[in-house]
């Protein structure tokens, strides 16, 4: 029998990545308390209500050495009063409950923040990494940025290691946005207008992101109590690319046929869709070299992560 390793609080244990996260914790010893909006019937969890400002963590952070803090608002950018509800729930929920959590005596820290902090393209230019000044675009990658920035100061004040992962799109089974979207349309076999971009992007498996979640857990930095890491898949390939690789591991032919960009972006822009045209068309590179000089290596594919991504659906 693994000998526990402590007790770690998982926000957002009920999402898509939390379903992948905690029982990974789980099984590589942890005691997992999964915090939950309202009762889910998942081991171990307590219920916190709504993420924000005044959570009320004491009772949720009783004896626990980590927080994984994967809750966030997402996925509804152009909803009403989208700007104070995403800093509501993603800077300053973070930010109270990463004080919470110094207090309450917790070692260390781990936020899932995101690469969008960086922009949506790095187009003309090299690949994103940890040094780059951040210049965010929309609510979301803004709302993380600036709680990244708190972090960064309650990090200098307190005892608790902070590691902020800042992964690119995350896939896998249950995964939403425009994964999903493009899932769906391969299986149903339509014909898509991507074959004639040439990008190159970044993505996550949900399996690789767990384990440099536990990587995190498990190394102590005595250097610093506050770092920051990109991290992805060892490929980064073109979205035709990707589209190609969905339909291999989904048993289908790929239906690509090409379309200027320009056009295509003119359309989406008609629509409003204008972040659906950056994470299509514009190419998203990132440095991971700090998270693999930490030791840790992708343990799944690409080709691997849609897989087990489509497998697991399926079933």
């Amino acid at each position: 029998m693994t000998e526990s390793k402590g007790i770690v609080l998982v926000t957002g244990a009920s999402g898509f990545v939390g379903r992948h996260v905690a029982p990974a914790l789980a099984r590589a010893g942890w005691s997992v308390r999964a915090a939950v909006r309202s009762p889910k019937g998942l081991e171990g969890e307590v219920v916190v209500g709504s993420i924000g400002p005044d959570t009320a963590w004491e009772a949720a952070l009783d004896g626990v050495d980590a927080v994984v803090h994967l809750a966030a608002r997402v996925h509804h950018p152009r909803e009403e009063h989208a700007g104070e509800l995403y800093r509501n729930v993603n800077t300053a929920g973070t930010l109270h409950l990463a004080h919470s959590a110094a207090t309450a005596g917790v070692r260390r820290f781990v936020f899932l923040s995101t690469a969008l902090v960086h922009g949506s393209s790095n187009e003309g230019r090299a690949p994103f990494s940890e040094e780059d000044t951040l210049t965010p675009r929309g609510v979301y990658g803004m709302s993380k940025a600036a709680a990244e920035a708190g972090l960064r100061i309650l990090a200098r004040d307190s005892d608790m290691e902070i590691s902020v992962i800042r992964p690119p799109l995350v896939y896998g089974a249950g995964a939403k946005g425009n994964f999903a979207l493009l899932t769906r349309a391969v299986r149903l076999g339509l014909p898509l207008p991507l074959a004639a971009i040439r990008n190159r992007r970044a993505f996550l498996s949900v399996q690789n992101l767990s384990s440099f979640i536990l990587r995190r857990l498990a190394v102590a930095d005595p250097a610093s109590n506050f770092e920051t890491f990109l991290v992805a898949d060892n490929e980064q390939v073109s979205t035709p690319e990707l589209v190609e690789r969905l339909a291999r591991a989904s048993g289908k032919s790929p239906r690509l046929f090409g379309v200027s960009p320009e056009l295509l972006g003119r359309l989406l822009g008609l629509v409003g869709r204008q972040d659906t045209h950056h994470s299509l068309f514009g190419s998203f590179e990132l440095n991971v070299s700090k998270a693999i000089a930490t030791g840790w290596q992708p343990e799944v594919s690409l080709d691997e992560g849609l897989r087990l991504a489509l497998a697991a659906q399926e079933a």
